[in-house]
């Protein structure tokens, strides 16, 4: 069976600050411990999926290697790049044992992953000399409300280093080869020895390539790489909230020497909406009536995120009532339904009243007498008592 999402267990955004994952994670265990559910197999469950969320989402390393590879990180599995087993170190396992198997003779050049060679991976990740991956790059988009509420199409425009379209990537000019340089003999490192010790550097003449430029390529200057600008266009999921971090595989930098290219992180920057506030999937407004429609009952008309929906005020409504609108919220990220519409009822007081209106007033005033709502009388009930008490 396939682990729910973390961020669904405990019931809050990608965005959620550390007291409101606490916060979350205590309803959820008080909820469900098993001194309180005892017998109950599903409460066990629930308190034990509960606390294994809070426990990585609450570590900010654990935390962002999730983000990053969902429950696939969490196991120790892969080994694509920085593992974080020991410690949580970020050991780069193929690149230990790559250094282990040069300096005991093993694994020359080809410029493959040893990883290959151990689990019969065959050349599907073989890569030249020299080669690296190129750097991620970051960028922080600002969209608005509404299009956080609906998948969005947003193009963006990107510097970055991309392979140089006139030499192919090799720094070298047009019809002439990388040579070998004479100082590693194109391995790339150095080796100097002291008594027993045997210490192996990067070359400083190749700085670790193995090779050299000797006419180098006139566009990029012999880099293999060229500053250029280019578009990228970005799918935004319906449901995005502020602060949640989009990975786009291979838009990065560029690769060196044939190195896969970086990847491009999407940081998402929602603007303020002057009618909406957002709560997780939920979303909160504030609507003003008169006071004869809060008074009388009657309809007013209430905006979302897609159209204007009637709203029945009930009489008697007091100020600060609120109202839930099923579904009429913001959709789950992960395709879990919708969030509610939170209306809260803001009652007016009349100003600027004329002469008639006053009249009126006093005249409900004179037919109502000293007769008090619930609500009153039970305010009034505790003044009492506190001045009883005095």
């Amino acid at each position: 069976m396939s682990k729910r999402d973390y961020y669904e267990v405990l019931g809050v955004s990608k965005s959620a600050s550390d007291s409101e994952l606490k916060k979350a994670y205590r309803k959820l265990a008080m909820k469900y411990h098993p001194d309180k559910n005892q017998g109950n197999k599903e409460a066990e469950t629930k308190f034990k999926e509960a606390s294994e969320a809070y426990d990585i989402l609450s570590n900010s390393q654990k935390k962002a290697q999730y983000d990053q590879f969902g429950h696939a990180g969490m196991g120790g599995g892969g080994f694509g790049g920085g593992f974080n087993g020991f410690g949580g170190g970020g050991i780069d396992l193929e690149e230990a044992l790559r250094t282990f198997m040069g300096e005991f003779g093993g694994g020359g050049g080809g410029g493959g992953s040893i990883f290959d060679d151990f689990f019969g991976g065959g050349s599907s990740r073989r890569y030249p000399k020299g080669a690296k991956k190129g750097s991620d790059l970051r960028y922080d988009l600002e969209i608005s409300f509404e299009e956080s509420a609906s998948k969005a199409k947003k193009e963006i425009k990107l510097t970055r280093l991309l392979t140089c379209e006139k030499c192919s990537g090799s720094g070298a000019a047009s019809g002439d080869a990388r040579s070998t340089c004479g100082t590693c003999g194109g391995s790339g490192n150095v080796r100097q020895t002291q008594g027993f010790f045997s210490i192996s550097r990067t070359c400083p003449r190749c700085n670790g390539d193995g090779s050299i430029v000797k006419n180098p390529c006139s566009s990029c200057k012999g880099r293999g790489r060229k500053e250029t600008t280019k578009t990228v266009t970005l799918t935004i999921p319906a449901g995005i909230a502020n602060g949640m971090q989009m990975k786009v595989g291979g838009e990065g930098e560029a690769g060196i020497r044939s190195g896969p290219d970086g990847d491009l992180y999407v940081v998402i920057h929602v603007k303020d909406h002057p009618f909406f506030e957002r709560n997780n999937n939920d979303i909160l407004c504030e609507v003003p009536i008169s006071f004869p429609v809060a008074a009388l009952g009657g309809e007013v008309l209430v905006p979302t995120l897609h159209a204007k929906v009637k709203l029945k005020i009930p009489a008697g409504t007091q100020n600060g009532r609120v109202f839930r609108l099923k579904e009429k919220g913001m959709p789950d990220i992960h395709g879990y339904g919708y969030g509610d519409q939170l209306v809260k009822i803001i009652v007016e007081t009349p100003t600027n009243l004329n002469q008639r209106s006053k009249e009126l007033l006093n005249e409900f005033a004179e037919v109502t007498g000293d007769e008090v709502h619930p609500k009153s009388s039970s305010f009034l009930g505790k003044v009492k008592s506190f001045l009883n008490n005095i």
